[in-house]
């Protein structure tokens, strides 16, 4: 199982840059980031809407919705940051320099997510291996943007 879900993982992140060629494409064509954005979530939309109905899955029932806490509903705010964020950066930064410092700034915030179990993630203390592995990433991105 955890091979699949290592498989899932490295597939988030080639569609991840996939992405942001095609949503920069469309930026091109209707030459405004935030159409090229937003046609990237009304598509996606429409795409969990059929995945919805294809696999039958229940729509929550109100008090579901309730249960979700005011903070966790900015998800969507962020899926925006970084749809409009990579439309801007990803043509002038290249996509090995883009996906560096994407991956850079992921690392670093879940190492901050672990350490202190923010967010409903499990507590994975800030170790000497982490943080070290944080450093050797960093140094990576200093060298893919030479």
């Amino acid at each position: 199982m955890s091979g699949l879900l290592y498989l899932l993982a490295f597939g988030a992140g080639v569609v991840l840059i996939v992405q942001v060629g095609l949503n920069n494409t469309v930026r091109g064509a209707l030459d405004s980031p935030l159409s090229a954005a937003l046609v990237s979530f009304l598509v996606g939309s429409l795409t969990l809407a059929a995945l919805l109905l294809a696999t039958r899955t229940a729509w929550p029932v109100r008090a579901q919705w309730q249960a979700v806490p005011a903070w966790a509903w900015f998800g969507g705010v962020l899926g925006v940051y970084y749809i409009v964020s990579s439309i801007i950066a990803g043509p002038r930064l290249g996509a090995a320099v883009l996906l560096a410092l994407i991956v850079l700034g992921q690392l670093l915030t879940s190492l901050l997510v672990d350490h202190y179990g923010w967010l409903g993630f499990p507590r994975h203390p800030l170790t000497v291996w982490r943080a070290g592995g944080a450093v050797l990433l960093f140094l990576g991105v200093l060298l893919i943007s030479r």
